[in-house]
């Protein structure tokens, strides 16, 4: 099969979407399909060999982030370029409700679109203000696919039609294989040490870093070998600044990581801790936690909750509250038979994410998409994007 696959956000900036569309689209390789990936990205941008640059990206705040996403008319006419050198069986977009190259590809295309949806947002703020291209986009799209129970109830309740659930996967063997950091995890005594681990924006709100930030305080004054470790974009200063002086020797800054990094950063820590507040449709974060076999703190949001198993597979807590966290951390730290049952029921949930799996599921949609069509070419000159 030939598939097309449309990022909306650039390839320059790692991002969970970014990582989604690169690891479906490796699968699908490896499953021995033909595979072609858009994204914005500069020219000489270093990319897998299946992505065709589009172009630099520009920064749009979205969904409480910023993401950084190309339109125009120049990127209008490098899809259509792509898509008509390409002859694709399916055309795979994601994100098609904002203003990048997945909505312009589904205006462009000429066969059977799937949208992948995954945020729970209902609209963006500058699609509210063009009603009849967003719903032209929803009726230009042949199958479309949410990856959580969240932003399928969007689709239901809000966007006039329905979603095959079909959650983020993760290469689990990438995860579970990689190595940690030199000196890291290090030991696990009761009441003294052990690694505590973060990944993400720290100076953005929704991920909650001040609350992780207000627990591990409590917590190495009490445990005199307590250490955190922190991966993500920012200013290693602003981070070190949030801490008490005394404490700040025991923070480890990675910086923004590499997708391998990352893998050795998730097996580095006894802990992962995803103390976000809000504006999660699933969590892939967790998930790769998981397959990297590390036990998962996370705050009791309904995405996570839904990823963990209700808490069998990782140990919630309440949303916003850094005592009730520290206490949890605590818990397990002292706990090692805890934290061995939560990975082994990890274990097992994390496997039907792997990417093999969830591929062959989103491959049933594809088939559906173009038994859909059956074969027939819609008309694309409805609009003057040009």
């Amino acid at each position: 099969m030939r598939i097309g696959i449309v990022c909306p956000y650039s390839f320059d900036v790692p991002g969970g979407v970014q990582n989604h569309v690169m690891d479906l689209a490796e699968a699908l390789l490896g499953l021995g399909h033909e595979v072609s990936v858009l994204a914005p990205a500069d020219e000489d941008s270093p990319l897998p060999p299946y992505v065709v640059p589009a172009g630099r990206a520009v920064p749009l705040p979205y969904n409480g982030s910023v993401a950084r996403i190309a339109f125009g008319p120049v990127s209008t006419a490098r899809v259509r370029r792509w898509i008509i050198r390409g002859e694709f069986d399916v055309l795979h977009v994601h994100e098609p409700l904002t203003l990048s190259l997945s909505l312009l590809a589904v205006l462009s295309a000429r066969g059977p679109v799937v949208a992948t949806f995954h945020t729970a947002m209902t609209r963006s703020r500058a699609l509210a203000a063009a009603q009849g291209v967003l719903q032209i986009v929803l009726e230009r799209i042949t199958a479309r696919i949410a990856v959580s129970a969240l932003a399928r109830k969007v689709q239901v309740e809000h966007m006039d039609g329905g979603a095959v659930e079909i959650p983020n996967g993760v290469a689990v063997a990438k995860f579970s294989h990689a190595q940690p950091l030199p000196g890291w995890p290090g030991q696990c005594r009761p009441g003294h040490d052990g690694a505590i681990g973060f990944l993400g924006r720290f100076t953005e709100a929704r991920k909650g870093f001040p609350i992780l930030r207000d627990a591990f305080v409590e917590l190495a004054r009490q445990r005199p070998g307590l250490r955190l470790l922190v991966a993500g974009p920012g200013d290693a200063d602003d981070l070190f600044g949030r801490f008490p002086a005394d404490l700040r020797d025991r923070v480890t800054f990675l910086g923004l990581v590499s997708e391998e990094d990352k893998a050795r950063m998730l097996r580095s820590v006894h802990l992962y801790v995803a103390p976000n507040t809000g504006g999660e449709s699933f969590g892939m974060i967790l998930t790769e936690a998981l397959a990297a076999g590390t036990t998962v703190v996370a705050s009791d949001l309904d995405a996570f909750r839904r990823v963990l198993d209700g808490g069998r597979a990782g140990r919630l807590f309440p949303t916003g509250d850094a005592s009730a966290l520290r206490t949890a951390l605590a818990d397990l730290l002292d706990d090692p038979d805890a934290r061995t049952a939560l990975t082994a029921c990890g274990d097992q949930v994390v496997a039907t994410f792997d990417w093999p799996v969830v591929a062959r599921r989103v491959l049933e949609v594809y088939a559906a998409a173009i038994e859909a069509t059956d074969g027939r070419v819609m008309d694309t000159e409805w609009v003057g994007l040009d």
